[in-house]
């Protein structure tokens, strides 16, 4: 065990948790009407709890276990099965890469609630979230984390799929399950009210900044120079994809907004995670600047020309930039990666997310409601469904 690379980690494992709670709540909460704060509040508080608890019964076995196939890690660690204080996981104690690997199962569910919110059952939130994080995130962290059948030595070669931090396992499965959401859901009854808080949007994506050092430079494992550039070239795509959407919009609308400045963070953070431990600043200057155009352009694309009602942009934010970083990899020849390695993954990841989510929406709505009645979307889920009240909801 390396004591520094321990204590790194064990920060790491803090702030990549602070991305979902309070950071996502918060960005997200502020998003949507005054009514619905609540709610939103509710899903990633509650998908929080739910994934760390599916994580430690059988989630972490399936997707580090020792099974031997390729395609999933086995039951043999279910419940932690074998893992004690003193059990090793590199330079780490294997319970800290359980702790901190939970924390990537909990935010990648909880991206998804963007998709959904103002007008999704809770029960369904609840059933959807837990078995999507076993049956697609799980299996799909062993394909490329865990030594499966992406990695290097598998069906690509000595030189398998190369993603640091969840271009892949995170923002691309994510993405792909909320768009597919928003199509069985249809769009709201009042798609066009503003967001209610900005300043609650400001606030959790700073959050969301801060917390995504540990979420890039953690996914190193080590406290190194690895660790140290990984979080720099995360900073400059941040700072440099706010700009470019910002810019965007000035260029388009003769206005900046601040939701606008603060999402162009989100997407220059999602588009850096699988190139983090690949490129140095200069491609990641060149990554942020590309990914807050492509992503605004994708909003309107999904938004405005496709009419899916996707609420709060996942997939043309956190999908579109997850797999744009993937293939500037490829495009910058940083890790080895090769074209087929990069391409094919995403293909293949793609279709078994889409196959599972849609399988999952019919299995799911066939046991509880999909969807709330007219009047609780209209009056708002706060009241009808949680009995709170956040905000006067004439707001």
């Amino acid at each position: 065990m390396n004591g520094a690379d321990t204590a790194w980690i064990m920060t790491a494992t803090a702030l990549v948790l602070l991305m979902t709670l309070p950071g996502l709540a918060l960005f997200y909460g502020g998003l949507v009407r005054a009514r619905n704060v609540l709610s939103v509040f509710m899903h990633c508080y509650a998908i929080a709890c739910l994934m760390s608890v599916l994580w430690f019964l059988v989630g972490y076995s399936i997707a580090f276990g020792d099974g031997s196939s390729g395609f999933w890690g086995g039951l043999g660690k279910i419940g932690l099965n074998g893992v004690t204080a003193d059990s090793l996981s590199g330079t780490l104690p294997e319970i800290l890469f359980f702790a901190f690997q939970m924390t990537f199962a909990i935010i990648t569910p909880a991206l998804i609630v963007g998709a959904y919110v103002e007008r999704i059952g809770f029960g369904f939130v609840m059933l959807f979230s837990g078995l999507w994080m076993l049956l697609c995130y799980a299996p799909v962290v062993h394909w490329v984390w865990g030594g499966g059948f992406l990695s290097d030595g598998g069906i690509f070669g000595d030189v398998g799929v190369r993603d640091f931090a969840g271009g892949i396992v995170v923002h691309e499965t994510a993405g792909l399950a909320a768009i597919i959401l928003a199509i069985f859901l249809g769009a709201r009854k009042n798609q066009h009210t503003p967001p209610h808080s900005p300043g609650l949007v400001m606030i959790g994506a700073a959050l969301l900044w801060v917390g995504w050092f540990g979420f890039n430079g953690g996914s190193q494992l080590a406290a190194d120079g690895g660790a140290a550039m990984a979080i720099t070239v995360t900073h400059i795509s941040a700072a440099t994809a706010s700009l470019t959407w910002a810019l965007w919009e000035r260029i388009k609308f003769g206005k900046s907004s601040l939701v606008g400045i603060v999402t162009g963070t989100i997407a220059g953070l999602a588009s850096i995670t699988p190139a983090s431990g690949f490129v140095g600043p200069w491609e990641a200057l060149i990554i942020g600047a590309v990914a807050g155009i492509l992503c605004q352009e994708a909003v309107v694309l999904i938004r405005n020309k496709a009419k899916i009602d996707d609420t709060l942009d996942v997939m043309a934010v956190h999908g579109v930039g997850g797999i744009f970083g993937t293939i500037m990899i490829a495009a910058f020849g940083a890790g080895d990666a090769t074209w087929a390695a990069q391409l094919g993954s995403l293909a293949i990841v793609g279709v078994y997310t889409t196959i599972v989510t849609v399988v999952l929406v019919v299995v799911c709505r066939a046991i509880t409601s999909l969807r709330v009645d007219e009047e609780t979307e209209v009056n708002g889920l706060d009241l009808a469904v949680h009995g709170e009240r956040a905000y006067d909801i004439s707001s």
